[in-house]
């Protein structure tokens, strides 16, 4: 039974008083974590309780009153960057981070600032980051929230006056390491990851005492070189599954984002990322399994000791992870109440574990095209891979891409309709293995070469609406089947909320904050948010309202990478939280006169000239600036810059001039010829974007149109050819 909400209500109401009257908040224990579920009017672990269903028992807003449903506040961050967190809502108190690693406290009633902790971060690493200044959200402990930052701290922070209580340097120092990831709290013990495995790093997932921030274990997740010993039994044993100087690589193996717990059984589950390279053909290449990449851990959370593993896709060479959200639920499978474990990753794949024993009970393709392997065979636990997909002799068009039919983005579990809400997504690519592979400093070494956007713009446009696209999937665990789904027009999208008022929250990139039926699927909210929304809704009450709130602000992994052809925002990143019959109402943005004026003369250069510019651009400048220089807004759109930064590029590009800002320098990498090629082809791309946006010509006009059929065709090609 569910205490009563006019209860939970009272004690939310009476711990805000004592928190802002005496400086005093109710302690996040032990009990509180294990029992989340029970407690509606708060949000106080990453996915709301420990099995991670992302599921409110609040029902005030409903299928019938969702009419009413409106802004009720929101709070502005001072930047643009992206916003990917959980917020946690604690006794009337909403933590949330920004980029940059920052943590804000608000008032959850009003979105009023109570305090701003800042890490400091320094700017000028920016290039040991992978996918973005982001940050995914705290933990809560006590009278602490813990917040990991992406220069690889782990931070106390004290909940009342945001002073940090202490830090501890979680990776070597030096070392590529990144966190933006969320912590967890299990039995007084903060357990965090860790990314960097595009930048040769050693994952591994560490324990730290919460109150006095001293490490109390490690498990790594790929053995190190045999020559120095290994760390436990499990570690020799993986090592057996690698060949060739696979340390001198790093490994990968990172744990960048989910974990899930289980206190009956006391179980930590551990999602573990892709290897270092991607390529297997490269780190290990006599082949092998290569464990425990792309694997589920089960760990005793007191000690780390290893208990089981599932390695869902043996000898990884496609950049899938097991790093997605995992989710919990007892079920009754195949007539037999079964504790399970639901895995919806990258690869595309639609995992069922018993979680007490690592068994694969099923796994069956969600994605809208999955052709990297054509089915599992449950007896062994291994995918049947289709023949070439591993693109060892020859490229092989593989679908999903890294990016993944469903990447870190949170899904979410009903116990009212027994479906698993998926933020989907469609992409292909094709592949091939380095042949000349080196590794270099400071920049991605993934021994994967893969197919270059065109010069043509519109052309590249084209392709991409004909094979890219989002999806929201409601999914049936128990038939391993669709019930329904939404499509979305970009890839990236939000996490996912379901409610007890039979509800499913997303918010999509392009901008817009929905609700749907959670039955059937019908869209029966629409909010234009300001800004692209890559971030996870929570739900909470105060009092007798419940309030849904979501961060708003895209950029980071997928939205800078892939970039999108959406006007990039004047707004910054900010916090939305809506009500019944809320009053608020978003400022009018300002107009977006941006990529309205001509951009700089195109200097003369042939067309080896821009291939050149093309290929370094893609190498060390489109994981931050988008594929073919199509940015997501959240950082400035290189082809609409002003004059005045074409004429600073050198500066800017090799000596630093805006370092401070996150940009860093690249004289270590490139020289000015390289520069200057980068330039061509940039500003190639700003010529033709303005074409676009101007329709100089009739026979512009008319190609467009082509374009625009030829992508309709394609659009239906594949999706006949989907499976």
């Amino acid at each position: 039974m569910l205490p009563s909400f006019t209860a939970i209500a009272v004690l939310v109401l009476a711990s805000v008083s004592v928190a802002s009257d005496h400086g005093l908040v109710q302690e996040v224990t032990d009990q509180r974590l294990l029992a989340a579920e029970n407690d509606p009017a708060n949000w106080i672990t990453h996915g709301r309780d420990y099995a991670e269903q992302r599921f409110s028992p609040l029902n005030e807003v409903n299928t019938e009153s969702i009419s009413d449903l409106d802004l009720a506040w929101f709070y502005d961050f001072d930047d643009k960057r992206g916003l990917q967190a959980t917020p946690l809502i604690i006794d009337g108190v909403m933590y949330v981070t920004a980029s940059w690693s920052v943590v804000v406290a608000l008032d959850a009633q009003t979105g009023e600032l109570l305090w701003k902790y800042d890490p400091q971060v320094p700017r000028e690493q920016a290039y040991r980051y992978c996918c973005g200044a982001v940050n995914r959200g705290v933990a809560a402990w006590g009278e602490s929230v813990f917040v990991g930052t992406l220069d690889g701290r782990l931070i106390s922070i004290d909940r009342v006056t945001g002073q940090p209580r202490w830090s501890a340097l979680t990776i070597p120092e030096g070392e590529n390491y990144s966190i933006t990831g969320a912590p967890r709290v299990i039995k007084g013990k903060v357990i965090i990851g860790n990314a960097g495995s595009e930048y040769g790093v050693r994952g591994y997932v560490s324990a730290y005492d919460a109150a006095s921030g001293e490490q109390v274990w490690r498990f790594y997740t790929v053995p190190g070189n045999p020559e120095l010993g290994f760390e436990n039994p499990q570690m020799e044993i993986a090592a057996e599954t690698w060949s060739g100087e696979w340390w001198t690589f790093g490994g990968g193996g990172t744990v960048w984002d989910s974990l899930a717990y289980d206190p009956e059984l006391d179980l930590l589950y551990v999602g573990v990322g892709n290897g270092a390279p991607h390529s297997k053909h490269i780190r290990s290449p006599g082949g092998g399994d290569n464990l425990f990449l792309c694997s589920i851990l089960a760990l005793r959370p007191d000690t780390g000791e290893y208990v089981w593993h599932y390695q869902e896709v043996p000898g990884e060479t496609w950049d899938y992870t097991a790093t997605q959200h995992m989710i919990l639920v007892d079920l009754p499978w195949q007539g037999e109440q079964r504790k399970l474990l639901l895995h919806a990753p990258k690869s595309g794949f639609f995992y069922v574990l018993d979680r007490e024993t690592g068994e694969l009970l099923s796994a069956e393709k969600f994605g809208t095209r999955v052709n990297w392997a054509s089915h599992y065979e449950l007896d062994s636990g291994r995918p049947v891979l289709t023949p070439g997909a591993d693109y060892a002799a020859e490229p092989f068009m593989v679908y999903p891409v890294g990016v993944g039919s469903h990447n870190w983005h949170p899904m979410s579990f009903s116990p009212q309709t027994g479906l698993v809400y998926v933020p989907g997504q469609h992409m292909g690519a094709e592949l091939s293995s380095e042949s000349d592979f080196k590794i270099e400093e400071n920049v991605w070494n993934t021994g994967v070469e893969t197919s270059l956007p065109f010069h043509n713009q519109q052309l590249n446009r084209t392709l991409s609406q004909a094979f890219t696209n989002g999806f929201l999937l409601a999914w049936n665990p128990l038939t391993q089947r669709k019930a329904w789904q939404v499509s979305r027009p970009f890839i990236g999208n939000g996490g996912v909320l379901s409610t007890a008022g039979q509800l499913v929250f997303q918010g999509t990139v392009d901008g817009f904050f929905t609700a749907h039926n959670a039955e059937t699927g019908a869209e029966l909210f629409r909010y234009a948010a300001g800004n692209g929304i890559v971030g996870s809704p929570v739900s909470y009450a105060i009092g007798n309202t419940q309030f849904i709130s979501v961060p708003a602000a895209r950029g980071g992994g997928i939205s800078l990478i892939a970039g999108s052809e959406l006007d990039p925002t004047t707004a910054n990143g900010r916090i939305l939280a809506f009500a019944l019959n809320g009053k608020a109402s978003l400022p009018m943005p300002e107009r977006n006169t941006v990529g309205a004026r001509q951009p700089p003369q195109m200097p003369e250069v042939d067309d080896q000239v821009l291939q050149q510019g093309l290929e370094l651009y893609h190498r060390y400048c489109n994981r931050c600036h988008g594929s073919g220089v199509v940015s997501d807004g959240s950082i400035p759109d290189l082809r609409y810059l002003d004059p005045v930064w074409h004429e600073n590029f050198e500066e800017v590009v090799l000596n630093g001039m805006m370092i401070s800002a996150g940009m860093p320098r690249f004289d270590q990498v490139l020289d000015s010829e390289a520069v200057r090629a980068i330039q061509a082809y940039v500003l190639d791309q700003a010529h033709q974007a303005y074409d676009m946006r101007e329709g100089n010509s009739l026979w512009f006009i008319v190609k467009q149109k082509s374009y625009d059929l030829l992508a309709w065709l394609l659009l239906k090609m594949d999706i006949l050819a989907s499976p």
